[in-house]
């Protein structure tokens, strides 16, 4: 990217992450300047790609194998795979899956270790999966990330491969790799070919009749998306073919023979987790594609369960089906409630791509009988595909309005809004670090705010690496609003400890909360965390789960403690008063540059 200022986050991370891997210092500048992020939006990567791509090689030969480059959000049969593995079929010769492990990669989006222990754990059941079908999954770790575009294709070289399939990722990095990879491809006479997969509805697709230019609010993208899909719900909600086997021969290759014996890698240097946290994220997020499909049918079949509202597996002996009474036809009513298992606790599979949202919509639609996609008569259903859509909204920002991903605001106008100083005063004027954080930053990280429903949220985070989507807004807005810490001190914390971490949602989700992006809500809305969490968490089971200093109160008290109870629990006095902090931040957002 063009020179730009830092972060006031925290590069020490990515420092101590490479030191761990036997690396010099990455440290990514993560915030750019207004004029780079302008200039970007105005001629965005993804457009560059899809140029790129109508100039790749026509007739690029045969060659020895056909590779699908595996990617992040891919981690089960996907449309790249299908088309890799049709090409291969039609040449035939084997298929090769390559996934590429980038540790500065991980570190310039903050991916953090849980995310990747995810990822890790899902590529080693499809490596067994597909090696029943002799093909073999390689894995490789490239550094620098500049290089990988050239890594990439000496590989191919080597396996004497002359087509390379993979699916677009909409991140800017991705994207201006991807087209690296094109303009080397095409002096090497290889042939790429990329497709959209991530979303139902590829970016760019949905545009406003009016202008013809991409959304940025959600209402008007949501009606527009269901008239697009609903015209063609085959072609959008088409399942991809499942792949074809190798011929078994390719076990007897002396290039491919040997990538069956190397396994996936334990971990990545720098991202690993202890053994005890590792053990917990287990059972708590199995891996796989079959366990992905038991917790969907769970959330169409199944009571929610108080039980389940803690780091608990999801697919847990006891679960009661019923019609009438499931967790999806309830969805409406409950969702946003914390204090059971209302959700469908899918996040992490759709952001890893092991499950398809496409087969997600067409077995609630089958269960239910529904031959469109329809928000409005079910309102279970039609609410929770509502939620489903606002991921395509976000991936169709992140590739129509670049800037998101550079760190900027969306509105621009808000990039002058002073923000607390997220550091210790005897720490400020060295480079950020955890070490370093203020006290208010460290006690929202913590979960000791003095605020109940945002303390049991944090808390959650910690021990599960996930939490609700409503005590995620509230926690948000309470760190932007409350406390005024830039939204992009919590949209990194989240990123570096949620299991479901994705750019696109995470940006969207925390811009929102900071009034400062598309369709955010208006920045003199500022959630009252005490009224938020009756609202939330009326029965008090989620409080008291996560902040057992709380656990014997009830009623009123549980959700804002007097001063006394505090004091008498040891647990801690709020840090800011809701009164007073509203005022504040009133005050800064309707005069942005003001104190």
């Amino acid at each position: 990217m063009s020179k730009r200022p830092h972060t006031p986050q925290e590069p020490d991370v990515a420092t101590k992450r490479a030191r761990q891997a036997g690396l010099k210092p990455f440290d990514p500048i993560k915030i750019a300047t207004p004029e780079a992020a302008a200039k970007v939006d105005a001629n965005p990567p993804l457009k560059q790609l899809v140029k790129a791509l109508g100039d790749v090689v026509r007739n690029p030969g045969k060659g020895d194998c056909v590779v699908y480059w595996m990617r992040m959000h891919d981690l089960r049969n996907n449309r790249a795979f299908s088309n890799a593995c049709e090409q291969a079929r039609r040449d035939k010769i084997p298929v090769i899956v390559l996934f590429v492990f980038s540790p500065q990669d991980y570190i310039a989006h903050d991916r953090g270790a849980r995310k990747i222990d995810f990822t890790l754990r899902n590529l080693a059941i499809l490596k067994e999966n597909l090696a029943d079908m002799d093909i073999p999954l390689h894995t490789v770790t490239y550094i620098p990330r500049k290089k990988i575009p050239e890594k990439v294709l000496n590989l191919l070289n080597d396996f004497g491969c002359k087509r390379i399939y993979a699916n677009i990722e909409y991140e800017v990095d991705e994207l201006r790799r991807d087209i690296e990879l094109c303009k080397l491809a095409h002096s090497r006479q290889v042939q790429v070919n990329l497709s959209h997969n991530k979303a139902v509805v590829e970016p760019g697709v949905i545009i406003a009749p009016s202008t013809g230019k991409p959304y940025s609010v959600y209402s008007p993208y949501k009606k527009q998306w269901l008239k697009v899909v609903n015209d063609k719900l085959d072609h959008y909600l088409k399942e991809v073919a499942r792949p074809t086997a190798n011929d078994p021969s390719v076990r007897k290759s002396k290039i491919f023979a040997p990538l069956f014996e190397a396994e996936v890698p334990a971990s990545i240097p720098g991202f690993e987790l202890d053994g005890a946290e590792k053990e917990k994220m287990a059972e708590v997020w199995p891996a796989g594609e079959s366990a992905a499909r038991e917790i969907l049918l769970r959330f169409l079949h199944t009571k929610a369960r108080t039980s389940q509202l803690g780091a608990v597996n999801p697919l847990a002996d006891g679960s009661e089906d019923t019609e009438k009474h499931n967790r999806v036809v309830k969805y409406g009513g409950d969702r946003d409630r914390a204090d059971k298992d209302t959700t469908s606790r899918l996040s992490p599979y759709f952001s890893s791509g092991v499950i398809s949202v496409r087969e997600v919509f067409g077995t609630t639609m089958k269960l239910f009988n529904l031959k469109k996609i329809d928000v409005n008569s079910n309102a279970g259903v039609g609410t929770w595909f509502s939620e489903i859509i606002w991921r395509d909204f976000y991936t169709d920002v992140l590739a129509s309005f670049p800037r998101v991903s550079m760190g900027r605001p969306f509105q621009e106008k808000f990039s002058k809004v002073v923000w607390e100083n997220h550091q210790s005063p005897a720490e400020s004027k060295r480079p950020a670090s955890k070490n370093s954080d203020s006290e208010a930053l460290s006690r929202w990280k913590e979960g000791k705010t003095g605020v109940p429903i945002v303390d049991a949220a944090m808390r959650c985070i910690q021990e599960m690496g996930w939490v609700h989507n409503r005590p995620r807004m509230i926690v948000a807005m309470y760190l932007t609003k409350h406390l005024m810490i830039d939204w992009r001190v919590g949209e990194r914390y989240f990123m570096e400890n949620l299991i479901d971490g994705d750019l696109a949602s995470n940006n969207g989700g925390w811009q929102w909360s900071a009034s400062t992006g598309v369709d955010p809500c208006p920045y003199f809305r500022i959630f009252n965390p005490h009224s938020q969490s009756t609202k939330t968490d009326p029965s008090g089971d989620f409080i008291r789960n996560w902040v057992p200093e709380l656990s014997k109160v009830r009623g009123p008290d549980l959700h804002t403690p007097s001063t006394s109870i505090v004091d008498k629990l040891k647990y801690p006095r709020p840090i800011v008063d809701h009164k007073e902090a509203r005022e504040r931040a009133m005050r800064r957002y309707k005069n942005p540059g003001s104190t």
